[in-house]
């Protein structure tokens, strides 16, 4: 499932291709996503110049010159690819956007979880976004600010920095490494956790992710490729997935358990 990185490295290697560009053609060929395209998408579009593309949570945000926007959620599997308009359409190209450069893009969504909505307002208003939590790369995530969030809460804390009411984009994986990271047993409640262990975590989430971004790559050729695939990253793990190998810093064998409905992986040693 694509995550805050890949998003961002979605959003990083498309825009300057798509930067100022004017939409003179757009084809909605399947409208039934998670939520139905609106009837009037493409009609709207055309003629348009797309003006910015944001990001927020897992939620990319296009801007047009008209004041108009539009939110897209790459759903479960989706990914966005430019293309010519010539080349072959795959089974579950749904939304084809043609640029006045000549390159097409599409929305790619076999499992049709993903969304494009019109924005009405600013973003920040939207109903998919205006209860979500800061942005784990932003001013707002601070320590002091986890801290005081947690206050009280028996919740473990795995579960408590996956919660996107209190900080967005923190998934799964993220969440593992970052806890070994920071040497935080992903069981512990979030309420018993001191200030100085939580500045220790903001920085291993942002570090994280930081290096998951990093390592993303945003050339055109990631998402123009023969393949369709999305250029997202391979991961430089150290604890997800890793059940029975030894910890990289202790030697201790790897544990799993599934907390959340989601597995999860640390070190029983190094993590407290």
């Amino acid at each position: 499932m694509p995550e805050l990185p890949e998003v961002e490295t979605t959003r990083r290697g498309v825009w300057p291709y798509i930067r100022d560009r004017k939409i003179i053609d757009c084809v909605v060929h399947q409208p039934s996503l998670r939520w139905p395209v609106p009837d009037n998408f493409a009609h709207e579009l055309l003629g348009r110049q797309v003006k910015g593309l944001t990001r927020r949570a897992k939620y990319l945000v296009f801007e047009l010159d008209n004041g108009l926007g539009f939110l897209m959620h790459l759903g479960m599997s989706g990914s966005l690819r430019l293309t010519e308009p010539i080349q072959a359409l795959r089974k579950h190209d749904h939304l084809l956007m043609t640029l006045d450069s000549g390159r097409q893009l599409r929305f790619h969504d076999p499992r049709r979880f993903g969304c494009v909505l019109w924005l009405d307002g600013l973003p920040a208003a939207h109903a998919l976004l205006n209860h979500l939590g800061p942005e784990p790369l932003g001013d707002s995530f601070t320590a002091a600010y986890l801290h005081g969030k947690a206050k009280g809460r028996k919740v473990p804390i795995k579960n408590f920095i996956m919660d996107a009411a209190v900080v967005v984009g923190v998934g799964n994986i993220y969440a593992s490494e970052a806890l070994y990271r920071a040497g935080i047993h992903p069981k512990r409640a979030a309420g018993r956790i001191s200030l100085t262990r939580m500045e220790r975590l903001v920085t291993a989430v942002r570090a994280v992710l930081v290096e998951s971004i990093a390592q993303g790559g945003t050339t055109l050729r990631d998402f123009l490729n023969e393949s369709g695939e999305p250029g997202y990253f391979k991961q430089s793990l150290s604890v997800y997935g890793k059940a029975g190998q030894p910890c990289l810093t202790c030697g201790s064998e790897i544990s799993a358990v599934r907390l959340g409905q989601r597995s999860t992986f640390f070190c029983p040693n190094c993590q407290r």
